[in-house]
């Protein structure tokens, strides 16, 4: 346990940090299961609509170093080609 002043406030930082991390991360697996979801149901409308609402969530996770650059490169490029090869 923290002993100094310092380190306590130091554990109640990283606690607050580690929870706003948390609930970043939950937020863009959801909207990536948005687009599995109408992958699935065969609806590439919505699936194009949900792959475009969540690009930019993806990007800024990576800026906020909630995900690394190569997974959700990958998990873009991944998504994309499901939906582009939807008839």
């Amino acid at each position: 346990m923290a002993n100094s002043a310092g380190s306590r406030k130091r554990a109640r930082q990283a606690e607050n940090r580690r929870q706003h991390n948390a609930s970043l991360r939950s937020m863009v697996r959801t909207y990536i299961k948005k687009i599995v979801k109408a992958i699935d149901a065969g609806d590439k409308a919505a699936a194009q609509a949900a792959f475009v609402a969540a690009q930019p969530q993806m990007d800024s996770s990576v800026n906020k170093g909630i995900f690394s650059k190569n997974k959700i490169a990958r998990t873009k490029s991944r998504l994309n080609t499901k939906v582009k090869a939807m008839a």
